[in-house]
């Protein structure tokens, strides 16, 4: 009984209205997506998919506190007009900024987290594998959101370019993931780094400016 009044306790209005607005009855019924009441539905538009077995909380937005971050506990915003896609559990905490645009897909693996205040932006493709996360205040973003062109004959040549983040993938606070990033499974990004290409050899440490390995032949875990 007390777990029923605890459930109970978080499906608020904004839940219920992104259950109901993306999913059939049956699906929405079981609320397979919380949404904290800290979270600000600023465009429900696009799909949001889901490819696992459905069960009450799978998906989680605008949760969590991890002590550093929260003293300036900001809204997270939802602004989605493309595809969203949870391959499994996800849990996104307060402060995360989800954009996505018309024609764009964003796709998230199984046992997804993400900390505070971070923020992810796809006009075109972003996949992040299985067993990955990313940590408070970093950025990825698979677009200059401007376009730059040639000043002669104005072709635009900064088009957004897909970003792919591996399986058991941790990104370090602070990072920013930009357009055409390849990050190979089982690395570690250090914090504060940039990435903005691909990145070779899997189960290594990437960092520094400029990026380059630091350590190869590790393992890591959360």
């Amino acid at each position: 009984m007390i777990k029923v009044f605890k459930f109970l306790s978080r499906i608020n209005l904004k839940s219920i209205i992104f259950n109901f607005r993306y999913f059939p009855f049956k699906t929405a019924i079981k609320f397979p997506v919380l949404i904290s009441s800290n979270v600000f539905l600023h465009k429900t538009k696009g799909r949001v998919i889901i490819n696992a077995p459905i069960r009450t909380a799978l998906i989680q937005i605008g949760y969590g506190a991890i002590g550093i971050t929260d003293f300036k506990r900001s809204r997270a915003v939802w602004e989605v007009d493309g595809d969203v896609v949870f391959n499994g559990r996800a849990f996104i905490m307060h402060g995360c900024k989800i954009n996505v645009f018309k024609n764009a897909e964003l796709i998230f693996g199984d046992d997804f987290n993400m900390s505070t205040e971070c923020a992810i932006v796809a006009a075109k493709k972003i996949v992040i594998g299985d067993h990955s996360g990313i940590s408070w205040e970093s950025l990825v973003m698979d677009t200059d959101f401007h376009h730059i062109a040639d000043q002669t004959t104005g072709e635009v040549f900064n088009h957004p370019k897909e970003i792919i983040i591996g399986d058991n993938v941790w990104v370090g606070c602070k990072c920013t993931i930009l357009k055409g990033a390849i990050i190979p499974s089982g690395s570690v990004v250090a914090a504060n780094s940039m990435v903005t290409k691909k990145l070779d050899g899997e189960n290594s440490i990437f960092g520094g400016n400029p990026m380059r390995v630091l350590k190869t032949g590790i393992k890591w875990w959360y």
